[in-house]
């Protein structure tokens, strides 16, 4: 597929998602990380948005629960551009119902080529980088060309 540029603004549009046995670390995270953290507009599936907004006081926009749907909303919003920075601390050794939807979810962040942290280290590296606070242009694929050519 033929690629363009999206250019990702200074304040980012963030999504913040975790597992249930991942819930204290991104709690202890985002504390450690709010004064980087509110400069930006954050987005978080149901549950984590509301212990992240009571923990932290930050605002936060709460999707619906992942298992019932909130990660095919972040997914959507991923595709629409409209979010520009996944953080998602996942459990990569306890299965969930919704697994599929979290394999989904992942799959478009590559797919629109967006950021992606996973655990402490990874968003340690990425919110450290001077490019979270910049404009940034990133190579996505070129959805209107793709449609172009198929009428």
């Amino acid at each position: 597929m033929e690629k363009t540029i999206r250019t990702i603004p200074a304040h980012k549009h963030i999504a913040l998602v975790a597992h249930d046995n991942c819930k204290p670390e991104l709690v202890r995270w985002v504390k450690e990380n709010k004064d980087k953290l509110q400069r930006h507009f954050l987005y978080a599936t149901g549950t984590t948005g509301s212990i992240l907004s009571k923990e932290t006081g930050l605002a936060i926009k709460s999707l619906i629960s992942g298992p019932m749907g909130g990660d095919q909303q972040l997914g959507a919003l991923i595709s629409e551009g409209k979010i520009d920075v996944l953080v998602f601390f996942w459990d990569p050794l306890n299965a969930v119902p919704h697994d599929p939807d979290v394999k989904a979810l992942l799959r478009i962040a590559s797919v629109w080529n967006i950021p992606v942290a996973t655990n402490r280290a990874s968003a340690k590296f990425l919110f450290e980088s001077n490019l979270m606070e910049q404009e940034v242009d990133i190579e996505v694929p070129d959805y209107e060309a793709y449609l172009a050519k198929r009428t």
